[in-house]
């Protein structure tokens, strides 16, 4: 780092993590917000532009991952040679990604997960890039690239890389390998420094949130400052680089990204000495951060599952008829021409708290209205052209369907008993492509699991947490099964008064 001008507070300590989890960057005194604790040139950091391999990348118009990954492969060829080659030997050669997993093992350990499908799908289209790009560059005689640096298991090594660890920098620069950045781990909900950036050819601060893939152009002509920590006890000087120029009530809008050449890292918070000093992803659930980091995390409030359009009309025709299901599935898409529902929807998201999609329930109530009534909101959604809000503006009530505001309009009213009980066979048919273990066979396993056995650790604790969203979707189903009676005793009890 300091060959390559990158600046780095000694507030800042590196230990390993126990059972081979990697490096954690920990606070050595106490670090405040908007304490700026890196500064990164550019021209330190991987990318297309930086490598010298530029000029072979941009003649075969790569660019984005693949462009990055034969930077990345060049540079490794180079060895010793390489201005990287200190950053590149304390790399792993490749991150443990469910895409560089064996089949076998993908479908032993991702069956019935998010990540099953998806990340065959992925495998199969990076073995075509590999095929389609960088093979034929190997044979094209003005650039003399070694077969060995760039096998197809070189360019699956390098994707996962780049998965887990680039940023985007800015617009000229594109994503890059930034050392000293990437060093920083995730914890869900818990930023301490933070990355923004600036795009180099903007004259303002996108404001965005962004996360590991992007990092803080700064304005780089900070003064040194020095603040004085206690660490047991002891008073020690540990320098920062000053305050972000950029922090609450600065205004950042003459920060440009071509005026800037230097990337900032900076608190988002105040941190206590000897604690880790985290970065944040985004607010991606196990499925995501598996898939990209190859990791996952208990208790992961963005943990999602979903229910396939498919699944939704296994479960209809095992209940009424191929004609019946089409007419119903027409119905709902229809209400895609008035603007209610995604036409294009193919899934529906289950959120960590079980709650589904309202679009899922509209399709499920639709499916499920006795004909009469299907036959009136037929017609309704047939003659009115611009009728706004969602199918809930358009309930059976007594009957007869009335017009509401859709923001009056709860999930409650679409959950009649049919509704609910579709929702806990949607749940019993979603939890069966897990396969013949229990939910309760895939905690125990979880729990006498060790870290150390990554793919099988994070692959369960990646379906633990899908069924339990399944669980509490069983749940939820319930008490609107629940609400739903009592409101309906409720009304009885009106109506008699009335009478």
């Amino acid at each position: 780092m300091k060959a390559q001008g990158i600046e780095c507070s000694d507030a800042l300590g590196f230990t390993d993590i126990p059972e081979g989890e990697g490096i954690a960057v920990r606070a050595l005194c106490d670090l405040k917000e908007g304490d700026v604790v890196a500064r990164i040139p550019k021209a330190s950091c991987l990318t297309i532009r930086t490598s010298g391999a530029c000029d072979v990348i941009e003649a075969a118009g790569f660019g984005g991952y693949l462009g990055l990954a034969v930077a990345l492969m060049y540079e490794r060829s180079l060895g010793k040679d390489s201005p990287w080659a200190g950053y590149l030997q304390l790399l792993p050669y490749q991150e443990c990604l469910p895409l560089l997993w064996t089949l076998d093992e993908m479908d032993s350990l991702l069956l019935g997960t998010e990540l099953h499908k998806t990340v065959k799908e992925d495998k199969a289209l990076i073995c075509e890039d590999w095929k389609d790009s960088i093979l034929p560059l190997l044979d094209s005689p003005p650039f003399s690239l070694s077969p060995d640096f760039f096998s197809i298991g070189q360019y699956f090594a390098a994707r996962s890389l780049i998965s887990s660890r680039s940023f985007e920098i800015d617009d000229y620069h594109g994503f890059g390998m930034v050392p000293l950045a990437d060093l920083f781990n995730h914890k869900t909900g818990a930023e301490d420094v933070h990355f923004t950036s600036v795009s180099s050819h903007s004259d303002s601060e996108s404001d965005a949130h962004f996360n590991k893939n992007d990092v803080y152009v700064g304005a780089g002509d900070n003064e040194l400052s020095t603040q004085k920590s206690s660490s047991d006890g002891e008073v020690s000087d540990i320098t920062l680089f000053g305050k972000n120029p950029c922090s609450s009530d600065s205004d950042c809008s003459s920060i440009s990204g071509a005026q800037n050449p230097v990337l900032e890292m900076i608190m988002v918070k105040d941190v206590e000495v000897r604690a880790e000093v985290f970065n944040t992803y985004g607010s991606l659930g196990n499925a995501a951060l598996l898939h990209r980091y190859a990791f996952t995390e208990p208790d992961n409030p963005f943990d999602i599952v979903n229910i396939d359009l498919e699944l939704v009309l296994q479960l209809t025709s095992s209940l009424f008829s191929g004609r019946y299901s089409r007419a119903r599935l027409s119905l709902w898409r229809r209400l895609g021409d008035c603007g209610y529902v995604n036409q294009n929807t193919e899934y529906f998201e289950i959120s960590y708290d079980g709650e589904p999609e309202i679009e899922l329930l509209e399709l499920l109530y639709i499916m499920l209205l006795p004909e009469d009534a299907y036959h009136k909101l037929d017609l309704t959604v047939s003659v009115a052209r611009n009728l706004n809000g969602s199918i809930g503006s358009i309930l059976l009530e007594e009957g007869k369907f009335t017009r509401e505001k859709a923001s009056d309009v709860s999930k409650d009213l679409l959950l009649t008993k049919d509704v609910c009980n579709a929702l806990c066979s949607l749940a019993d048919m979603r939890e069966s492509l897990y396969g013949s273990n229990s939910i309760e066979d895939d905690i125990q396993a979880l729990d006498s699991c060790c870290k150390k056995e990554r793919k099988l650790y994070h692959s369960l604790m990646l379906r633990v947490s899908e069924r339990m969203i399944l669980g509490r979707l069983r749940t939820y189903a319930a008490v609107g099964a629940q609400t739903f009676r009592a409101s309906k005793r409720s009304s009885v009890r009106k109506r008699l008064k009335k009478t």
